[in-house]
C-alpha cells in the first residue's frame, strides 16, 4: 500500500533518533533577501538504514540540500545533525556519490578505491583487505590496475560507489549518480544498488530527477517545491515486497509501481508547469 503524508510529520512518535536529519534547512545564494534563496526551512528525516528519494523541478534546490547534508555548503539558517549531534565538516561518516564520477585520471581503480583510507590513515592491511571486498562487490576485479580511461562510463560510476563504500560510511549520499549513463547502464546500477541496499543495510539519501528510480529504489519518497525548495508531501512507499525484489522492469507492470509513479509524477507536474 502507497500512502502520503505531510512533510516531516512522517517521521513523528515512537521513532529512533534519526541518524541523519536537515532541520529547518534554509539556504540563500548571495546576501539574504537579496540574493536568490534556494531552499526554505527543510526538514528531513533519515532513520538509519532507510533509503530515501528526493525529487522536485530542476532547479528546486535538491543537490543544494545534499551538499548541505554533506557538509559541503554551510546553511544559511538551520543544522545538520548527526545522531542527534552537529554534524561538523565532512568526514568519512558521511561520504557522497556525485553524477560526475571524479575519478584521479592518473591513478588506477585500486588507486582511486583506496584513496579515502589513505587520507584518513587506514593501515595497509585493512586497506588491501577493503579494497578486495568493494572489487568483488562491484564486480571490478578484472579491472583493479584499469585506469578510468580505460572503463566505460557505467564502470567508472562503479568505481565511484566503491570508494564512498570502502569508507564503511554510516551515510551514503547520492546526487544524481546515474544521471549521466546510458539507459542500459543506468537500469544494470539501479538493481546493483537495490540489492547492496538490501544486502549491507546502508543508510541512503538519494537525489533524482527520475520519478520511476524514486519509486523502484525508495521507501520514502520526498517530493520537493520549485524553488525556493520546500518539502511539498513524502510518500511512503512499500519496502519488503516483492515487486522491488527483482529488476525494475518487471516491478514498473505492477500495481503499487504504477499508482506511485502516477501519484509522484502528478505533485512533481504540478510544480514544473506552475505559474
Amino acid at each position: 500500500m502507497v500512502t502520503s503524508e505531510p512533510g516531516p510529520a512522517a517521521m513523528t512518535g515512537d521513532r529512533k533518533t534519526p541518524i541523519l536529519e536537515l532541520r529547518n534547512i534554509t539556504k540563500w545564494f548571495g546576501r539574504e533577501g537579496d540574493g536568490i534563496l534556494a531552499v526554505d526551512d527543510c526538514t528531513v528525516k533519515v532513520k538509519k538504514g532507510e533509503f530515501i528519494c528526493v525529487v522536485g523541478p530542476s532547479g528546486c534546490g535538491k543537490s543544494t540540500l545534499l551538499t548541505i547534508a554533506a557538509g559541503l555548503e554551510k546553511p544559511t539558517r538551520g543544522e545538520v545533525l548527526v545522531d542527534g549531534r552537529p554534524a561538523g565538516p565532512p568526514g568519512p561518516k558521511r561520504c557522497v556519490v556525485f553524477q560526475k564520477f571524479a575519478l584521479f585520471p592518473s591513478e588506477t581503480v585500486a588507486q582511486n578505491i583506496k584513496f579515502g583510507l589513505q587520507m584518513t590513515r587506514v593501515g595497509a592491511a585493512e586497506q588491501e583487505k577493503r579494497l578486495a571486498e568493494q572489487l568483488a562487490i562491484m564486480g571490478l576485479e578484472q579491472f583493479r590496475n584499469a585506469y578510468p580511461s580505460e572503463l566505460s562510463g557505467g564502470m567508472q560510476q562503479r568505481v565511484a560507489i566503491a570508494r564512498a563504500l570502502v569508507m564503511r560510511p554510516e551515510i551514503l549520499l547520492m546526487d544524481e549518480p546515474f544521471g549521466a549513463l546510458d539507459a542500459q547502464t543506468r537500469t544494470i546500477l539501479q538493481e546493483e544498488i537495490q540489492r547492496l541496499h538490501k544486502e549491507q543495510h546502508y543508510t541512503v539519501l538519494f537525489i533524482t530527477h527520475s520519478v520511476e528510480e524514486a519509486v523502484y529504489l525508495g521507501e520514502r519518497v520526498i517530493v520537493m517545491t520549485r524553488r525556493p525548495g520546500r518539502i511539498k508531501r513524502e510518500i511512503v512507499l512499500p519496502r519488503d515486497v516483492a515487486w522491488k525484489q527483482g529488476d525494475i522492469e518487471a516491478a514498473a507492470e505492477h500495481p503499487e509501481f504504477i499508482a506511485a509513479r502516477r501519484e509522484i509524477w502528478a505533485l512533481v507536474r504540478e510544480e514544473i508547469v506552475a505559474r
